[in-house]
């Protein structure tokens, strides 16, 4: 069904290449009888128009602490909020209100529909509070979200006269109502049945693909798999994205422990990492730009044997395998590459904690160093 109503696309986000939603360097603390308590510690979150985020990490890792910095709920006690170009930790309460009616549509687990009005009613508050529409367009505006979530047929009906997954599909019209840039969903699917809950996601799929910018907190790991990224936050802390990547099995904590040991490097385009031959001590995983992986042939030219993006990995190979560069490694001539590097000895601590990665690790190396065999002409 075509939104041609919505005038938020994509390219109409004029941020200058900034992200949509920026946190820097967050920290929130609280007051308890046994002293402060580190609810969020120093989260630095960027996120790109148009893009669908997940938010996972298991009860009291800090996730609702991080959706109230977002939208404004709760302040940071240190460290900075912009969304959509505003400093929301800037902003006093009288204003508040009104920029989160505008910038922000959000969707609750529980609906939080008001009973004793109807369905377009409903979906017109958000209008009336912001008059971000003229009087006379907002009903029919209502009607079309409505048409959008397919229940125009129930638009005059009280909401508790609807099932769960059909008021869940009523708090995201409304969430849509002023055109919001960023719409965002806390466990939007978590009272709902399989079959709705898949109807619901694919209503989101579809809001991305016209130009919204769609963050969801679940704890639903398959479904946050699904989104574009997923962050995973523990203990207060943001893990590396590309390290739960490379390294799934990890448990929560053990992922921190692995974000927090790993050193950032940056490359520039072209620029030489590692030379074959050379002593290996260290594990890589490519967090921005790419990696040539090179390889020499006896009486031929070099070859690019692999090209290794984002959330990809090397040096597991010289870990397993004696200790020794097998190839030579280089950032494309495309531009410049992040890498995030992991001592030997803190990968084997880490390994020593997760039979399962210490495997999968093994069984990419044993991989890889029979490709390099072959590549090389040399039979294994």
């Amino acid at each position: 069904m075509a939104i041609s109503f919505f005038k938020q696309k994509n390219n109409d986000v004029q941020l200058d290449g900034r992200p949509i939603i920026d946190l820097r360097e967050v920290n929130k603390y609280y007051k308890t009888a046994v002293g402060d308590y580190h609810a969020l510690e120093n989260v630095d979150l960027q996120i790109n128009a148009g893009e669908f985020v997940s938010i996972i990490g298991k009860s009291g890792s800090g996730k609702t602490t991080l959706l109230n910095m977002i939208t404004g709920i709760d302040r940071p006690t240190t460290g900075e909020v912009w969304v959509n170009s505003t400093g929301v930790h800037e902003l006093n309460e009288n204003k508040m209100a009104r920029w989160r009616g505008r910038n922000l549509g959000i969707v609750f687990q529980f609906f939080q529909l008001l009973p004793m009005i109807s369905v377009i009613e409903n979906i017109m508050l958000p209008m009336d509070f912001c008059r971000t529409y003229p009087i006379h367009e907002r009903r029919k505006r209502a009607m079309e979200l409505l048409e959008l979530v397919e229940l125009a047929d129930h638009a005059h009906k009280l909401p508790t006269a609807l099932s769960g997954g059909q008021q869940q599909r009523v708090a995201i019209a409304r969430a849509l109502a002023n055109d919001p840039p960023v719409v965002i969903a806390d466990e939007p699917t978590g009272n709902l049945d399989s079959k709705t809950a898949e109807s619901v996601f694919a209503l989101f799929n579809d809001l991305v693909a016209k130009g919204k910018t769609i963050i969801i907190v679940t704890h639903d790991s398959g479904l946050a798999k699904r989104t574009h990224r997923t962050a995973l936050i523990a203990d207060g802390e943001i893990v590396n994205e590309y390290v739960a990547k490379v390294m799934p099995t990890l448990t929560p904590s053990q992922l921190l422990q692995a974000t927090k040991t790993a050193k950032q490097h940056t490359y520039e385009a072209g620029a030489m990492i590692l030379s074959e031959g050379t002593n290996a001590d260290t594990f890589y995983i490519v967090s921005k730009g790419t990696v040539e992986v090179i390889l020499p042939r006896p009486n031929q030219s070099d070859v690019i044997a692999l090209q290794l993006g984002p959330g990809k990995c090397f040096g597991e190979l010289e870990f397993f395998h004696e200790k020794k560069h097998r190839a030579s490694i280089r950032a494309s001539e495309a531009g410049p590459v992040e890498v995030l590097a992991i001592g030997y000895d803190q990968l084997s601590g880490l390994l020593e904690q997760s039979e399962a990665t210490q495997e999968a690790l093994r069984q990419m190396a044993n991989k890889h160093n029979g490709e390099n065999l072959s590549w090389r002409g040399v039979s294994s």
